[in-house]
């Protein structure tokens, strides 16, 4: 099955957090899995390590190329359709890249991994 990795839950993966809850977890080890993240992911990450918010062994190229392209996880590019959605999107959250995510779920169709139970009120199948 595929599933959409919020941004905190691939964090939680990578440096085994006890954060991540135990079906996250199944879900990220079972190779007959297809995980993505969004592109929009890796840019707020970018951004958080700019502003220091955010601390990661080494550089962020070497953290995808290492955690997200070496467990094969697939990165979902942001389309049009994906953020036309966005135009119509309620704001029951105000964070953008929550926003976009939220929004890439509900176009794709594809269940969200994320302990933030705000994208409940989006409809979306939010897994944690």
């Amino acid at each position: 099955m595929k599933y959409l990795s919020d941004t905190h839950a691939l964090l939680w993966i990578v440096d085994r957090n006890s954060q991540l809850s135990n079906t996250a977890r199944e879900i990220y080890l079972d190779e007959d899995n297809e995980i993505l993240i969004s592109s929009a992911s890796i840019w707020e990450m970018a951004i958080k390590i700019s502003l220091k918010r955010l601390i990661i062994p080494g550089n962020l190229q070497e953290f995808v190329k290492e955690h997200v392209i070496g467990n094969n996880i697939q990165i979902l590019n942001i389309s049009l359709s994906h953020i036309y959605r966005l135009e119509t999107l309620q704001y029951h959250h105000r964070d953008p890249f929550d926003r976009l995510l939220i929004s890439q779920a509900i176009e794709e169709n594809i269940p969200i991994i994320s302990s933030d139970n705000r994208f409940d009120q989006y409809g979306v199948n939010r897994i944690w």
